[in-house]
């Protein structure tokens, strides 16, 4: 996966190999002092693991932060 950059507020850019060892992101636009934790991550990517719905992904590879 190539760099991809979204949003105008709040920038996500994301880096790194879809089939790689890993992918990342750099959130610009934050207020400062802002926490967030692994555990509001994996939340979110919990959201979206495989076998939801019919919309989620069909892959079988694990999410972790």
């Amino acid at each position: 996966m190539s760099g991809n950059t979204f949003g105008k507020l709040f920038t996500l850019t994301s880096f790194g190999e879809s089939h790689g060892p890993a992918l990342g992101a750099v959130v610009d636009g934050c207020p400062p002092g802002l926490e967030l934790s692994e555990a509001d991550l994996q939340r979110d990517l919990d959201r979206r693991r495989p076998g939801q719905n019919r919309h989620t992904t069909q892959r079988r590879e694990p999410d972790t932060v």
